[in-house]
């Protein structure tokens, strides 16, 4: 008996390894730097509960528990347009529509601007789940090299001149894996450049507010917002599980965007788009992101220097001003999909570097989560990370 037949689009479409290694380091004991994970004591339990309370209180709790428009609920929109045009990015709320999580936001980006075959140009290292997004709709996706000042605009002006490609995506702000932040040069070069060769940018802006030292950088998007998609998320500052982001883009596309959620899902869950109206309205979110900042700031201070003490010399590694995460690379030929296995005998856990590289990949790399623990137990996850470096 054959085979049921499949959809070609899901050929060579890979399970994301972090997702893969969550469930692998649940087990008792292990301390993971895998998942970027929030930490779950900093949720604002309470306040969320309240918000819950007040969405689903009369004369509102029919309206909070019924279907809603597509483009997302008025008062959440707002506050969130408020929100990027407080970070230099002028937005109304009709520029938006809400996603269910910044990934959904991915997705229809791709179905909207992607045939097969069409090229989308990534910054090397690059964020997973936006590989599978553009998998599945058939793209053939090329990296772009950088540094640590980001992606290297002669690069990106020399491969977008041969490849014609429809979009360019990044993380330009404390890029997921690597924590490093596209200078503003480059941010102005980059945009020229969008323009010139007639592609999109596609912004993927999740840790924005969680800056622990530096300047705050006006987002890539307000230097281009004709040809500019802008993602965000409450996921990293208020809470993953409710799955609420956004999705900004120019009036023509967002339209077309619209229509491919309403086949997608209709709309994202009402509740938990009023809770988070409720929240946003009432709670003092810059007091809970100072809360985060300090306790962030802390664990990553206690990763970099844990990181001196452990690694052989000739290790290098980032230095994120923000973010979540620091990209390690050990010297010599070493391949850190090997040292995971002997990593997680000693009950510590991260993701090799080799799983976010779309080119030839450097396997001596490593992404490192630091939000999750206290700095004690990011201390004792890098003693036992230095038993497997042996």
């Amino acid at each position: 008996m054959s085979a049921l037949a499949r959809a070609r689009r899901m050929d060579g479409l890979t399970s994301s390894p972090v997702r893969d290694l969550l469930a692998l380091t649940r087990r008792p004991g292990v301390i993971s730097f895998a998942g970027g994970l929030p930490a779950p004591e900093l949720f604002d339990t309470d306040g969320l509960r309240a918000a819950y309370a007040r969405a689903l209180a009369e004369p509102d709790a029919a309206r909070t528990l019924q279907y809603s428009p597509t483009e997302g609920d008025p008062a959440l929109r707002e506050i969130a347009a408020q929100r990027l045009t407080a970070r230099g990015l002028a937005t109304v709320d009709d520029d938006l529509l809400i996603t269910t999580g910044s990934q959904q936001g991915l997705s229809l980006i791709a179905s909207a601007l992607l045939d097969p075959g069409a090229v989308v140009l990534v910054e090397e290292p690059v964020y997973l789940s936006a590989v599978q997004c553009f998998q599945l709709a058939q793209a053939r996706i090329v990296p772009v090299p950088g540094d640590e000042r980001g992606i290297d605009p002669d690069a990106l002006d020399e491969i977008a001149a041969r490849e014609d490609p429809a979009l360019l995506y990044l993380v330009p702000t404390f890029s997921n894996p690597t924590g490093r932040t596209t200078s503003a040069e480059r941010r102005d070069r980059i945009a020229e450049i969008a323009r010139r060769r007639e592609f999109w940018l596609v912004e993927d802006d999740p840790y924005h507010e969680l800056r622990y030292d530096g300047e705050p950088l006006t987002p890539l998007s307000a230097r281009a917002p004709e040809r500019s998609l802008y993602l965000g998320s409450f996921s990293k500052v208020v809470s993953p599980g409710m799955r609420v982001g956004w999705l900004r883009a120019p009036a023509d596309l967002l339209r077309q965007l619209v229509i491919l959620k309403q086949a997608a899902d209709l709309h994202t869950s009402t509740i938990d788009q009023a809770a988070a109206a409720e929240y946003l309205a009432t709670a003092d979110l810059d007091a809970r992101l100072r809360v985060l900042r300090e306790t962030y700031r802390g664990r990553r201070d206690a990763l970099l220097r844990g990181l001196a003490e452990i690694t052989p010399p000739g290790t290098t590694w980032t230095e994120p001003e923000g973010g979540m995460f620091a990209w390690v690379r050990l010297p010599g030929e070493v391949d850190t999909a090997d040292l995971l296995q002997e990593a997680l005998r000693h009950d510590v856990a991260f993701v090799p570097g080799a799983a976010f590289q779309v080119g030839d990949p450097d396997r001596a790399t490593m992404r490192l989560s630091f939000t999750t623990f206290s700095p004690d137990t990011i201390t004792e996850g890098l003693r036992r990370l230095a038993k497997a470096l042996g």
